[in-house]
């Protein structure tokens, strides 16, 4: 393993399309030391680290043979999110993985397991609530800046990514839909907002079973539709506060909504989705409606890999934590669940949640080390 004072050295096992964020953003954190990327197709893998200017490529074996490397970016997809995150566990070495944290609560309770056992962390998308616009609609809500919260509506409606992806068949398969594609941001952040989440109610539905993908060298091709594409749910907290979530790839009128009610005023979050946004406080009356700038980090995907290794070398528990990511996979699966047996679901699993970040944290700053 390597030093304990130095950055902390990276390898990105998925060279796709996700990669370009991680990659483009994890190359400029001085905390960060991108070693290796690996993928199935070596080309692919060549093409990135060239890109990047990372100084290795290979398989996933070798990658893992690195002893300098202490956090494995996972960008694979979804199904084989668990399988490779053990993997990377096994070889001595801590996991930060793309979302979904797993499929199901029994593979993600593996992956726990064996990161407790061994004494290695799992983290997990999204980070985005760690970015300015998510950070300080926290700090309001600590604040008091609209009172008591009560309650939330959560809005996500598109006409689906098939028009844009250029292999989309996979966001709308098991492990994905408007529901595990989407749902792990708005979820995330109104735990944060809210707290853990104890029982959920939902109704889901499929527009179409099939879709045609609409850019990219497959254009034309259709292909199987196997999951809910629009999913409502209404969320209860274990704070007795509640939320109203629609997540949908069935409407040809795209937008976004998030809204908390406290008992002084409305906040209008920014997109949960993204890293900024300024706030919107409805207060009514002569008050009338205040903007709020945000404040806080904004360079995108790969800011919680930086907190991750600065919580590993000061001992302390990172934000965008495995518990933090399960309790949002177990909201998720009760979600299904409901819509399949058309009756509430307990959510068992809870989560202890940090503070917000301090104000004045920044992902591009150099924490430790030369």
């Amino acid at each position: 393993m390597s030093n304990t004072t130095g950055p902390i050295g990276v390898g990105l096992i998925g060279a796709g399309v996700i990669s370009d964020q991680y990659l483009g953003n994890m190359v400029t954190f001085p905390d960060l030391d991108v070693r290796f990327v690996a993928d199935l197709d070596l080309d692919r893998a060549k093409a990135q680290a060239e890109k990047y200017g990372v100084p290795a490529y290979g398989t996933v074996a070798e990658l893992l043979a690195d002893d300098q490397i202490e956090i494995v970016v996972n960008l694979t997809i979804p199904k084989v999110h668990v399988e490779v995150a053990l993997q990377v566990i096994a070889a001595g070495k801590h996991v930060w993985s793309e979302k979904p944290f797993a499929l199901d609560r029994e593979s993600g309770q593996q992956l726990l397991d064996a990161a407790n056992a061994a004494g290695l962390r799992v983290a997990t998308a999204p980070d985005t609530f760690l970015g300015a616009g998510i950070q300080s609609a926290h700090r309001l809500v600590e604040a008091g800046g609209i009172g008591e919260p009560l309650t939330a509506l959560t809005l996500m409606q598109s006409p689906g990514p098939e028009s844009w992806h250029p292999n989309p068949d996979f966001l709308f398969q098991e492990g994905a839909g408007p529901l595990f594609d989407i749902g792990p941001y708005y979820l995330t952040a109104l735990v944060q907002l809210f707290g853990p989440v104890r029982k959920v109610t939902a109704l889901a539905s499929k527009a179409f079973p099939q879709r045609t993908i609409g850019s990219g060298p497959r254009a034309g091709e259709s292909f199987d539709v196997t999951v809910p594409t629009h999913v409502g749910a209404l969320l209860e907290f274990e704070s007795g506060r509640s939320a109203q979530a629609v997540f949908s790839f069935d409407s040809k009128l795209g937008r976004t909504q998030f809204e908390v009610a406290g008992s002084t005023g409305t906040l209008v979050v920014p997109d949960p989705n993204t890293f900024e946004g300024d706030l919107i406080v409805h207060r009514g009356g002569e008050d009338g409606e205040e903007t709020i700038p945000s404040t806080g980090p904004t360079e995108g995907r790969g800011t919680g890999v930086v907190e991750l290794a600065q919580a590993i070398r000061a001992g302390r528990p990172e934000r965008a934590s495995g518990e933090l990511a399960f309790h949002v996979l177990d909201i998720m699966v009760s979600t299904a669940e409901s819509t399949e047996s058309g009756s509430p679901v307990e959510v068992r699993s809870t989560v202890v949640l940090a503070p917000a970040l301090p104000e004045g944290w920044d992902p591009s700053d150099k924490s430790f080390g030369v």
